[in-house]
């Protein structure tokens, strides 16, 4: 069965609520790749290096990691909409200052304010559309990962055709995306529900000390690094014009959405989670050391099909962090998160640095040695991440990939 088909009638008949939500999750998302195609353009702009530059991102998700001790904690005591609003104000307020930074320092400090917000909105969005959907919740969860998608392939974009401008347009830009959106929730979006009970900030902590959810945040911290020197090192390597390199991240965000939606689910229903898991992480190493090793044109290619590798990746990934502990799904993710988000942080700030010490290749191969290190933890630890969700097995899983978000989620949040 086809996911779009099963959810169709769900998916195109929602709410202004969940449709005002969706478009400003789009734009949420767009933010992580808008810097990618004019990272050269903001270092000559401001006279930094390429390993100062690599700051935005570092400082944008160590804040965000950092956060998500935070995001449960505000939520459940002024409510959803309430903090959606919250991370959307503050997204407006340090994208729009972002652009009239005059060094790099002042830069990465906004992007740290600007990371702050995003993981308010994100990590309460997906609650939000679910709750405020008709239709059912299959059809809820595809929309918010398609909204994920398309702003993980729009960014770079956006990115391209504002930046080639001047590197500050795409930060207002952003920043009036974002006020719009502020809008369409504040005029669409009622009150939402509190959760009966109150998250506390060491409750993601708590989390982690389940041994399934603990192995899925450490094989993820790897995976995540290997991503991010993707995403963050490989505009410096590439060294394109904004438009070109917009067009390449672009390629790449295209391949993420499309594999995250529609391959994956169909990859779990034949092999089984773990199995995909492990042999695209596996992939994902032989690709990136290819990046780093091999011609101009290879590296393009290569970088392109990293999003196929890293869209099966994001899929099972959230399956395993809902699914695999007996924590409320929203604290479980808030844990990952946590964990997963420092290597975010950590992959921009050394690689150029390893660079400066060795040479342009190496950074990919420590990139495509944390890859393997994230599917040896998926093997050492498969019992674990096995213990309370039964693996997705061949003719076991659902039928479509809605289905399977939407039975992670449907599990009782207090088991």
């Amino acid at each position: 069965m086809d996911p779009f088909e099963a959810g169709a009638g769900g998916l195109l008949r929602q709410p202004k609520a969940v449709w005002a939500t969706a478009g400003a999750s789009v734009v949420a998302f767009m933010g992580i790749g808008l810097v990618d195609p004019i990272l050269p353009s903001i270092a000559r702009g401001l006279d930094a290096t390429a390993g100062q530059v690599s700051l935005l991102f570092t400082s944008y998700f160590l804040i965000t990691a950092l956060a998500m001790l935070l995001t449960g904690f505000v939520s459940s005591r002024i409510g959803g909409r309430r903090t959606l609003l919250l991370g959307l104000a503050l997204v407006v307020v340090f994208a729009g200052l972002s652009g009239t930074s005059d060094t790099v320092g002042q830069l990465v400090g906004y992007r740290a304010g600007w990371g702050l917000g995003n993981a308010l909105f994100v990590s309460t969005a997906l609650a939000v559309i679910v709750g405020a959907a008709a239709g059912g919740s299959a059809a809820a969860i595809l929309l918010y990962e398609s909204a994920l998608g398309l702003g993980m392939a729009c960014g770079p974009l956006l990115g391209a055709l504002l930046g080639d401008a001047s590197w500050r347009y795409p930060f207002f830009g952003t920043a009036l995306l974002m006020a719009i959106g502020f809008l369409c929730i504040t005029a669409f979006l009622g009150e939402q529900p509190k959760p009966a009970r109150r998250t506390s900030l060491l409750d993601p902590l708590k989390a982690l000390g389940h041994g399934g959810l603990a192995s899925t945040a450490v094989s993820a911290f790897f995976y995540n690094y290997t991503f991010f020197t993707v995403l963050a090192f490989t505009p410096f390597v590439l060294d394109m014009t904004p438009y070109r390199s917009g067009a390449v991240f672009f390629a790449w965000g295209v391949l993420l959405a499309v594999f995250s939606v529609l391959v994956a689910p169909r990859l779990q229903k034949r092999f089984g989670s773990l199995k995909v898991l492990g042999g695209s992480l596996v992939l994902l190493a032989a690709d990136v050391l290819v990046l780093g090793y091999g011609d101009h044109i290879t590296a393009v290619v290569c970088t392109v099909l990293s999003g196929a590798l890293i869209g099966v990746n994001n899929t099972v990934y959230t399956e395993l962090a809902l699914g695999v502990s007996d924590a409320p799904r929203p604290v479980a993710s808030a844990g990952y998160n946590f964990v997963r988000w420092f290597a975010a942080a950590a992959a921009p700030f050394f690689a150029p640095r390893i660079e400066e010490r060795t040479d342009i290749h190496v950074p990919f191969a420590v990139a495509a040695a944390t890859a393997v290190l994230g599917a040896v933890v998926v093997l050492v630890r498969r019992e674990a991440l096995t213990a309370r969700v039964e693996e997705l097995e061949p003719g076991h899983a659902a039928e479509d990939g809605a289905a399977v978000f939407a039975d992670r989620r449907a599990l009782p949040a207090d088991r």
